[in-house]
């Protein structure tokens, strides 16, 4: 068992790292203030070649799989949550497309997000139907040799930028069916006739990269757009599942930026005639973040390495899970406890503590809540997928 990273590996996580010293962290203040789109961080990645991480180098990326993409949305994440959120919509959009869709289809929608010529956004979630995936009202009817989908998508990071949209839709007679083979997943793109980007959402946090509302309104699909086969909704699901490290990563970064720095500021911070480090106290709550980082490093890169060799069906869910919910809820504790170290100056925003204590809260819901989290944990305890006999 071998947990140092290949020589690629670690190379990739000092550029990254350089470029999030020298690039991200100048702007991420700017970013949550403005709420403007960091264009000039887009350009960045593209020229440093993260926008092609996770994509296999047969069709225009680097190859380096979810654990290379998690590697670098860690160390982009210790400055900006909003920036780490660019390189993850890498992936989420085009995870069902990389799983099970055609050549064709990865040739055309996939390649351009690996130069950056295009951009792609996931469409799963709807105003009553959040955790309750099969809720969704979207319908795609058949017509001929196409679908036309009527409904509404919300909650959709980067749909404002996006050029394509990965959308989940109800293909059953009966709206109300929740069996899973009800559900298709589509390509829709942003050009077509009856597509329109509804509401923006006003954010607490994660600010910079949009996330709103997806109109759709008798959009004729292709069929050629399908992706996989018609009720496919455990496409849904596998593309989920793989992107557990995915998101942990944006809180392993969150939660190692604000330990960094709150531990830089008791060392510098007299009180009492000696540094707030000096205190027993101080010094327990650094030990606990620290070990608690480490232990979600440790089930997030396992779930990674998971995920690239194609263990993210049920079986090893429970692993999976463990590593966002886990990463996620330490990000949350993480940057609470140290905007405490800082006293009332972490409550301003003359540092970035309030910052990170916005952002982190975001990930415990994204992708699967927490609560959802222990809920597959728990089932793939009770089915005996996570067994210690």
């Amino acid at each position: 068992m071998d947990f140092a990273l290949s020589d690629e590996l670690v190379e990739l996580q000092q550029t990254v790292r350089r470029l999030a010293q020298d690039k991200v962290k100048p702007r991420a203040r700017e970013i949550d203030e403005t709420n403007e789109y960091p264009q000039d961080l887009f350009e960045v990645f593209r020229d440093a070649g993260l926008l092609g991480l996770v994509i296999p180098t047969e069709i225009g990326g680097s190859g380096a799989g979810i654990l290379g993409l998690t590697i670098a949305i860690e160390e982009i994440a210790k400055y900006s949550n909003a920036a780490a959120l660019m390189l993850l919509l890498t992936r989420l959009p085009t995870g069902p497309v990389l799983i099970a869709g055609s050549d064709e289809q990865k040739r055309q929608y996939v390649a351009p997000i690996a130069d950056g010529s295009q951009r792609a956004a996931f469409g799963l979630s709807e105003p009553q139907a959040g955790s309750d995936v099969m809720g969704m009202r979207t319908r795609a009817v058949r017509d001929g040799n196409d679908w036309v989908l009527n409904g509404t998508k919300c909650w959709m990071s980067g749909v404002v930028q996006a050029d394509w949209y990965c959308v989940f839709a109800k293909t059953s007679d009966d709206p109300a069916e929740r069996r899973h083979d009800s559900v298709t997943c589509f390509i829709v793109e942003r050009s077509w006739d009856g597509v329109e980007v509804g509401n923006t959402d006003r954010k607490m946090g994660v600010k910079g990269v949009d996330t709103g509302e997806l109109l759709l309104h008798d959009v004729r699909v292709p069929a050629a757009k399908v992706v996989g086969e018609v009720g496919g909704f455990r496409l849904a699901m596998l593309g989920l599942n793989s992107m557990r490290p995915v998101v942990a990563a944006r809180g392993i970064g969150l939660a190692e930026g604000a330990l960094m720095y709150a531990t830089e500021y008791v060392q510098e911070r007299a009180a009492f005639g000696k540094t707030i480090a000096d205190f027993q106290g101080v010094q327990w709550q650094i030990a606990e973040l620290a070990a608690e980082i480490e232990a979600a490093r440790l089930l997030t890169y396992r779930a990674a390495a998971l995920a690239d060799d194609g263990n993210f069906t049920k079986e090893w869910v429970p692993y999976l899970s463990m590593a966002k919910y886990y990463a996620t809820e330490v990000a949350v504790k993480a940057s609470n406890v140290c905007l405490q170290m800082l006293g009332a100056a972490g409550y301003m925003k003359d540092h970035p503590l309030e910052l990170y204590y916005r952002d982190a809260k975001q990930l415990t819901i994204v992708e699967g809540t927490s609560q959802i989290q222990l809920g597959l944990i728990a089932k793939g305890v009770l089915d005996r997928d996570l067994w210690w006999d």
